[in-house]
């Protein structure tokens, strides 16, 4: 697999491998054969033993018939069908072309864009994007979470799959006009004892008055097990390109 697969690839060598790196992006049904990465058992002997026969059966059902299936002229036309789907349809996405192709569109055109912006009228909007910062970076500590309220069965950790929950703040700006945005974190705790990010789901602004902004989100979750949830708030701007332009985050209790 690898780089390995992606050569073999360029000369109409089909892939059988886990999915997983570039087969996982590459893989198209009919142009080669995968594995699946999920694991069935905790225990690696089971897995491996789970592993080897999957592999045997694949080749003895699929991949060898397919092979030997021979026409008269002394190939197989649906090996044949196989290379030119590898080729066609996998091959193109694994080229010099392609790698230069995103990182135009991906991030120089997007630089070349943004620096343009920038720049325009002596610098008028880097200017203004520095003054912000400066002001939010002041006031940051002076923000103030004025009441939080949200469902009796969330403030009881107990609730249902399915069914909504509304979770309201309200926050003292401190004459940022709407710099702030807030978030709500759920982490789903699964049965090795990890935790892993279920959801982000943002807060929108319900009701302004003066330098007081009222946050609501509804939240909902649509499986059952252990789950914690949190709250936090982060600078917003339309102006930054992304969150880490600006790393600036505060966690409620």
């Amino acid at each position: 697999s690898g780089t390995s697969g992606e050569k073999a690839l360029m000369n109409g060598v089909l892939n059988f491998s886990v999915l997983d790196g570039w087969w996982l992006e590459g893989y198209r049904e009919k142009a080669g054969w995968a594995l699946t990465e999920k694991r069935t058992y905790q225990n690696q002997e089971y897995q491996d033993q789970l592993d080897a026969a999957t592999i045997y059966s694949i080749l003895e059902t699929e991949i060898l018939p397919l092979y030997y299936d021979k026409n008269e002229a002394g190939y197989s036309e649906e090996w044949i069908k196989y290379i030119k789907n590898s080729i066609s349809q996998i091959a193109p996405h694994y080229t010099m072309k392609r790698q230069l192709d995103d990182y135009y569109d991906r991030f120089y055109n997007k630089l070349a864009k943004r620096f343009h912006v920038l720049s325009a009228d002596n610098y008028k909007k880097a200017k203004e994007i520095a003054a912000w910062k400066e002001e939010v970076a002041e006031k940051w500590d002076s923000i103030e979470v004025v009441s939080f309220e949200k469902s009796e069965e969330l403030l009881q950790a107990s609730i249902q799959s399915g069914k909504d929950y509304t979770i309201t703040y309200v926050i003292d700006e401190k004459g940022l006009n709407d710099a702030i945005g807030i978030e709500l974190v759920t982490i789903f705790t699964d049965a090795d004892g990890k935790e892993h990010v279920y959801s982000v789901e943002p807060f929108e602004v319900v009701k302004k008055e003066g330098t007081l902004y009222t946050f609501q989100a509804t939240h909902s979750l649509s499986n059952a097990g252990s789950f914690k949830v949190a709250y936090r708030m982060y600078p917003k701007n339309p102006d930054l390109p992304h969150r880490q332009d600006f790393c600036y985050v505060r966690w409620f209790n």
